[in-house]
């Protein structure tokens, strides 16, 4: 598993992200994907529910409270300068497409240094393909040097607790939005 590049692919890698557009000098770049059995709006409908949670690890990163199961009316209501996951702020969105944020919590940036990125949905023949991109900026120093070999494995870690909840809840809502519109059979979700 490689800890840059999880569940990515080259071409996904090679693309542009609105990350990219912003004036942020950046040490390494992070790639996190997941293909999710559900149509792109689902997808990116439970991407802006981060506002109301990281849907990682509770415990460590929502201060013990589990994350909602059901989309919360209204946090699809996306503008820039809006808080997402407790740490960060909203820089820019594209309404179904894509969400770009900027760490914003000086403890966390005195931590970890900066950090930038975007999620993108991507229709795919399956459903949405969930893609991330991640800028870090270490901070100078011992310090700094340390985490270029530790921050990559724990942002893994989290990203893809994060990715693996978003999945099974779109796919769970996915499967219940086809049952209740008489749409369910044993063919695989296509995407329209």
């Amino acid at each position: 598993m490689d800890v840059l590049t999880w569940g990515s692919t080259a071409a996904e890698r090679a693309s542009h992200f609105p990350c990219d557009d912003l004036p942020f000098a950046s040490d390494v770049a992070l790639y996190r994907a997941i293909g999710i059995a559900a149509a792109p709006a689902l997808t990116f409908r439970w991407l802006a529910q981060l506002r109301a949670a990281p849907y990682s690890y509770d415990l460590i990163d929502n201060f013990g409270r589990p994350s909602p199961s059901r989309l919360t009316p209204g946090l699809d209501a996306l503008a820039p300068g809006q808080r997402i996951m407790t740490i960060f702020r909203i820089v820019g969105f594209q309404t179904g497409r894509s969400l770009t944020l900027a760490l914003d919590c000086r403890p966390y940036e005195a931590a970890f240094g900066g950090l930038v990125g975007s999620y993108r949905v991507d229709p795919a023949p399956a459903g949405s393909r969930l893609v991330a991109k991640i800028l870090l900026r270490y901070p100078k120093g011992a310090y700094g040097t340390l985490l270029r070999t530790v921050l990559p494995t724990l942002d893994l870690v989290m990203f893809r607790k994060q990715l693996l909840t978003l999945k099974r809840l779109a796919e769970r809502d996915a499967v219940s939005m086809r049952y209740r519109t008489g749409l369910a059979s044993i063919e695989p979700f296509q995407s329209t």
